[in-house]
C-alpha cells in the first residue's frame, strides 16, 4: 500500500511538472518524459536478464551449501548466541532452531530460504505466545533482528552494480569492493536494533556467547579497517574490492569442495538452486521496471532534482559535506519498499556510475539496510498478530542508526 502511494505520486507529480514547463514554453518536455519512460522501462528488462545469470550461479552455489550441511553448521556454531536473545524459548522448543536457521539464511545472503524458515519460525513461537493478538518478546526480537540482521555478502547488490557496470562500459569492474563496509554498515544497524529490543524487553547481553560474538566481529573488522586505513582511498577501495572478491570465490570453492567430499552430485546440485536462481531474476522484472519508471517521470520533469538539492541545502546549512544527498533516498525507500529501495539505487548508480562515491554509497546503504513495514506486515501477518508493540520502533531505530552508519562508513573508505 505504502509503495502504491509513493508510486503514484512519483508519477503524478511528474506529469504536473511537465504541464508547468509546458506553459512556460518549453514544448520538448513530454518528449523528454516519453523517451525517458521508454528507455528505463528497456534499462529494468535488460538488468533483469543481466541478473538471471549471476543470481543462477549465487542460488546454485548455495543450493550446494545446503545439501553439503555448510549451512547448517553454520547454524549450529551461531545456536549459543541466539539462545541467549530468547531467553523465553524454552529448551530444546522448535521455534529456537528455526529462528537460527532464518536468520543464518539471511546473513549468507539466502532470501528464498530465508522467509520460509522465517515464517515457520512465527508459527512456532504463536504456539507459546500466551495472547495469541499480540506479539510476544521473542517474536519482537525476531522480528527486529531480521529487518536489522547481518548480511555477509550483499549477493544482489553485487550482481546489480556487475550487471551495470557492463552497460557502462567498464571492463574488469569489480562489483564486490562495496563487501567490508556493507558489512561494517550492517553490523552497526544490528547492533542498534539488538541494544534497542535488549533495552525494551531488559535483556541481559553482558553473557559470554553475546560478547565473544561482538569481540571477535568487532577484532576482526577493526583489524582489517586499521590495515586498510594507512592506504589513500584508491588503494582501500581497490584492496576492499580484493577481499570480496577473495571472500565470494573462497565460499564458492569450499562449498564445492566440502560437496564433493560427501559424494553429493554437486553438479545436478548446482542446477537445480540455479534453476530458482533464473525464477529470482525473471520475477523481479515488472517491479524493477514500475520503478524504473515512475523515477523516470520524476527525474526528467525535474523532480527528483528538486528533491536532492532541497535536502542537499539543508545539510549545506548544517555546515555538512552534501557529496553522500543523492544517495540519501534509497535509505528513506529502503524502510519502506525493497523494489522501490532498489530502483533508486539503480537510479544512482546510472546517474552517477557504479564506481563513483555515490554509486558506492546507495549500494551500502541498500545492502545494509531492510524494508521494515514489508518484514512486519509479512510476519506479523502470518499469524494474525494486532498488537506490534515496540516491534516497529525498535526496527525503525536500527534503520535511522544503519542510515547514519552506512553514511560515515562510505566516507571512512571512499573519500
Amino acid at each position: 500500500m505504502i509503495l502504491n502511494h509513493v508510486w503514484v505520486a512519483f508519477v503524478l507529480i511528474g506529469f504536473l511538472a511537465a504541464l508547468v514547463q509546458l506553459l512556460l514554453g518549453d514544448t520538448g518536455v513530454f518528449g523528454r518524459v516519453m523517451a525517458g519512460i521508454f528507455d528505463t522501462a528497456r534499462l529494468g528488462f535488460d538488468i533483469s536478464l543481466g541478473l538471471v545469470g549471476i543470481m543462477s550461479l549465487w542460488l546454485g552455489v548455495m543450493r550446494i551449501g545446503e545439501q553439503a550441511g555448510l549451512i547448517r553448521l553454520f547454524a549450529r556454531a551461531l545456536a549459543p548466541f541466539f539462545e541467549r536473545l530468547f531467553p523465553d524459548i524454552p529448551r530444546g522448543h522448535p521455534a529456537g532452531g528455526s529462528i537460527v536457521m532464518n536468520l543464518s539464511a539471511n546473513m549468507l545472503g539466502l532470501d528464498n530460504a530465508a522467509t520460509p524458515l522465517g515464517l515457520k519460525a512465527m508459527r512456532e513461537l504463536q504456539e507459546i505466545n500466551p495472547r495469541k493478538d499480540t506479539a510476544s518478546n521473542a517474536m519482537v526480537t525476531f522480528l527486529v533482528l531480521n529487518t536489522a540482521g547481518i548480511t555477509l555478502i550483499p549477493t544482489s547488490v553485487i550482481a546489480l552494480r556487475q550487471s551495470i557496470a557492463i552497460e557502462q562500459g567498464l571492463t574488469g569492474f569489480n562489483g564486490a569492493d562495496i563487501f567490508l563496509p556493507t558489512l561494517i554498515a550492517t553490523f552497526i544497524s544490528f547492533t542498534a536494533g539488538l541494544l534497542a529490543v535488549a533495552a525494551w524487553q531488559r535483556i541481559n547481553l553482558l553473557c559470554a556467547p553475546v560478547l565473544i560474538f561482538f569481540a571477535g566481529f568487532v577484532g576482526f573488522t577493526g583489524g582489517l579497517y586499521a590495515w586498510l586505513s594507512s592506504y589513500p582511498p584508491a588503494r582501500m577501495a581497490e584492496l576492499v574490492g580484493l577481499l570480496g572478491s577473495g571472500a565470494v570465490v573462497s565460499v564458492i570453492a569450499l562449498f564445492v569442495a566440502v560437496g564433493a567430499w560427501r559424494r553429493i552430485n554437486v553438479y545436478e546440485t548446482f542446477v537445480e538452486g540455479a534453476k530458482e536462481g533464473f525464477d529470482v531474476a525473471v520475477r523481479i522484472i515488472p517491479y524493477l521496471i514500475a520503478i524504473l519508471v515512475a523515477i523516470s517521470m520524476f527525474r526528467s520533469t525535474g523532480g527528483m532534482d528538486a528533491l536532492v538539492n532541497l535536502i542537499g541545502r539543508g545539510v549545506a546549512a548544517l555546515g555538512l559535506d552534501t557529496a553522500f544527498v543523492p544517495a540519501l533516498p534509497v535509505g528513506l525507500m529502503k524502510t519502506l519498499s525493497g523494489s522501490g529501495a532498489r530502483g533508486l539505487m539503480v537510479d544512482v548508480l546510472r546517474t552517477y556510475g557504479v564506481d563513483s562515491f555515490q554509486g558506492r554509497l546507495a549500494s551500502i546503504i541498500q545492502g545494509s539496510t531492510e524494508t521494515t513495514f514489508y518484514v512486519l506486515a509479512v510476519y506479523f501477518g502470518s499469524v494474525d498478530i494486532k498488537r506490534t508493540r515496540h516491534a516497529l520502533a525498535c526496527g525503525l531505530i536500527a534503520d535511522a542508526v544503519g542510515l547514519v552508519g552506512a553514511i560515515g562508513v562510505a566516507y571512512l573508505f571512499y573519500r
